[in-house]
């Protein structure tokens, strides 16, 4: 006899159920998102007699939970393991999202390569990949002993059974949008179909407290593939961003139940895999000219890291009614706003000319911080003077163009004062973050006036 089946609709962007087909979501306002799928009504009622992820169904107090000192397990990634918080959480679900052919896979088989290398039994599961097709990059990463385990297959089930009889210490999902389960009447990587499969892995990885990495791939804007409550129900969501032709990659932490989501790791690509950027600064000024105007050092702050970033800026008559201002690396919103700021409260003429910012080395800055520093390579460009090469400028600029303080001054301060820089221009409400020992020049600023006037002289 046939199961019993239920039509239900699902938005495509935030997983919204309904049941009936609207034009607009009333979750995510989305329009035309909604899609029809068929569920067999044996998924709905066979999961709610399961019992939770505890050894009894019972309410107790919160005082009577003892949390226990959770020994995180090492990636053997500094850079990774900062992302994560500390590192690998026990029982934790963990989602790595990013564009095709960025480096995801290759960054998980580095992963095991190190815990397996330490002793560590741990499972890959491919839905994408046979055995002799992960061998191939397995041997370019390095050599594999036989607590590297793989698994190559899609049905839920099965990949739940195996998990279940190997017990390893650590299982990658590659890919989510790969798995189903035969109870469910839709292809894979459908609403359903990532909804269900997602739901069983949470429930594995917290009974059995294997942490479990499942790898997603991101839609043309961006976003993990499937429905958002994809995001919700895991415990960690990381992107790997980063041009796939350029060298860098990044990975950053959008959600992280288990630490903070200000934190990025940089790698870059070479021929044996991924390879960590220990000292960012350094990498990302790698190349700079010295004696060229519209350039400018400042300092952003990624979590607990101070980053020292090249602001590039060209200034230039525009052949059109209307001047163009593009950024690259930074919102071009503020970029308007900051160019505003200029012409009212400075002498330089900016209407008729075309501005374009470009934050050398590819990473994305959102920090206010970074204001002072692009403020002065317009200015640099405009008036083409150099900036003396070793000063480092930063502070958030306010509409009345005054400089107002940031977070973590004397942080910031002491990256760049350690990278040899010598002039550091920063606001006057962070004067006490001075390192008078150090030797460097500093020049407290309370607006961008004094600002210009201490970066276009020579020190």
């Amino acid at each position: 006899m046939a199961k019993a089946k239920n039509t239900i609709f699902f938005c495509g962007e935030c997983g919204y159920e309904s049941t009936k087909w609207m034009g607009q979501c009333p979750a995510c306002k989305a329009w035309n998102s909604f899609k029809e799928e068929v569920i067999p009504s044996l998924s709905f009622g066979g999961t709610a007699k399961k019992k939770g992820f505890g050894s009894e169904n019972t309410v107790i107090s919160i005082t009577d939970v003892t949390a226990g000192d959770v020994s995180r397990i090492s990636s053997g990634f500094e850079e990774l393991d900062r992302v994560l918080g500390g590192g690998i959480v026990p029982g934790s679900l963990i989602l790595l999202g990013g564009d095709p052919g960025i480096g995801k896979s290759t960054l998980l088989l580095q992963v095991f390569h190190k815990l397996s290398s330490a002793g560590n039994e741990v499972l890959y599961v491919s839905g994408e990949e046979s055995g002799s097709q992960i061998k191939i990059r397995a041997d370019r990463i390095g050599e594999f002993d036989e607590k590297m385990k793989l698994f190559c297959e899609t049905s839920l089930p099965d990949v739940e059974e195996a998990v279940r009889r190997s017990n390893p210490s650590c299982v990658v999902i590659d890919s989510i949008q790969t798995m189903y389960d035969p109870q469910i009447a839709s292809a894979p990587g459908s609403v359903s179909q990532i909804r269900q499969v997602t739901g069983v892995f949470m429930r594995l990885a917290k009974e059995t407290n294997i942490p479990v990495f499942i790898v997603g791939h991101v839609t043309k804007e961006g976003n993990v593939a499937g429905p958002r409550i994809l995001e919700h129900m895991v415990d960690t969501v990381l992107y790997f961003e980063g041009d796939r032709f350029a060298s860098y990659r990044i990975i950053r932490a959008v959600k992280n139940r288990f630490g903070s989501t200000n934190e990025i790791g940089i790698f870059e690509m070479d021929n044996v895999g991924l390879r960590e950027v220990k000292n960012p600064s350094e990498y990302m000024l790698s190349g700079r000219k010295d004696d060229t105007s519209g350039s400018c050092i400042t300092c952003s702050l990624e979590g607990t890291r101070p980053i020292l970033l090249e602001i590039q800026a060209l200034v230039a008559t525009t052949a059109f009614g209307n001047p163009r201002r593009t950024s690259a690396g930074t919102d071009n919103n503020r970029l308007n706003l900051l160019l505003a700021v200029l012409e009212k409260r400075t002498k330089l003429s900016l209407s008729d000319k075309d501005t374009y910012i470009n934050v050398a080395g590819g990473l994305k800055v959102s920090e206010p911080a970074i204001d002072l520093g692009v403020v002065a390579a317009i200015a640099s460009s405009a008036g083409d003077f150099v900036i003396e090469p070793k000063t480092v400028c930063f502070g958030e600029v306010g509409l009345s163009g005054e400089v107002r303080g940031v977070t973590q001054a004397q942080r910031r301060i002491t990256e760049a004062v350690n990278l040899g820089f010598t002039r550091i221009v920063y606001p006057y409400a962070n004067k006490n973050a001075e390192i008078k020992e150090s030797g460097a020049e500093f020049i407290a600023v309370s607006d961008i006036n004094e600002a210009l006037r201490a970066v276009s002289r020579k020190g």
